[in-house]
């Protein structure tokens, strides 16, 4: 990515090599690639260098836009400090300015626990809809649940609770974060855990 600097300012950004229009100079696309640094720079075209040191993971992070400067450097193109979603919901206060329908105390923003938690649950619900014809066979008067698909279910629930308990325990967003994070051991494991098996 390349910016066109004039006078000292920055008043243009290129995403991609393309003819350009220079100081009433018509310069074609190869320039971007044919040309040295210095070359570029004296017709007022510099590549821009980007610090990503302040880019986090947007599942946990709200990132700013990136922010572009011209300096005894060049280019250079900067995030913001990233701001952490919220963990837990952001209601609606009497202070706010809300919008038309909306009432005090009306969820504003949905914290990263409960989406996580729904997330947990909803995987849940699939692994145990799959087995649910033995419980509807069994309510029917047929054969009854084998053993191990018993077994499997109370297995799941347990599980999901003690995974929606992790993630109710945590009290910043990295944390939450460095539960889904596999470590080296083998095999690899995280510490939110992982969903049983069915066993034979």
């Amino acid at each position: 990515m390349w910016a066109l600097v004039e006078s000292n300012k920055i008043t243009k950004l290129i995403g991609n090599p393309r003819p350009m229009v220079i100081g009433n100079v018509q310069y074609p696309s190869n320039i971007f690639t044919s040309w040295n640094s210095a070359e570029l720079k004296a017709i007022g075209l510099y590549e821009i260098s980007v610090d990503s040191s302040n880019l986090k993971d947007n599942r946990y992070y709200i990132n700013g836009d990136i922010v572009y400067a011209f300096g005894s450097d060049g280019v250079t193109g900067a995030y913001p400090s990233a701001v952490a979603k919220p963990l837990n919901d952001v209601l609606w206060l009497d202070s706010d300015d809300k919008p038309d329908g909306i009432s005090t105390g009306d969820l504003r923003t949905e914290g990263l626990k409960n989406i996580h938690k729904k997330q947990i649950n909803q995987e849940a619900s699939v692994l145990l809809s799959k087995y649910d014809w033995y419980t509807l066979r069994a309510a029917d008067g047929g054969t009854a649940v084998p053993s191990n698909i018993a077994t499997y279910r109370a297995a799941v629930r347990t599980q999901a609770n003690a995974m929606c308990t992790k993630i109710d325990s945590v009290s910043t967003v990295d944390e939450l974060a460095a539960q889904y994070v596999y470590d080296t051991s083998t095999p690899p494991a995280r510490p939110l855990g992982e969903w049983p098996t069915l066993g034979a």
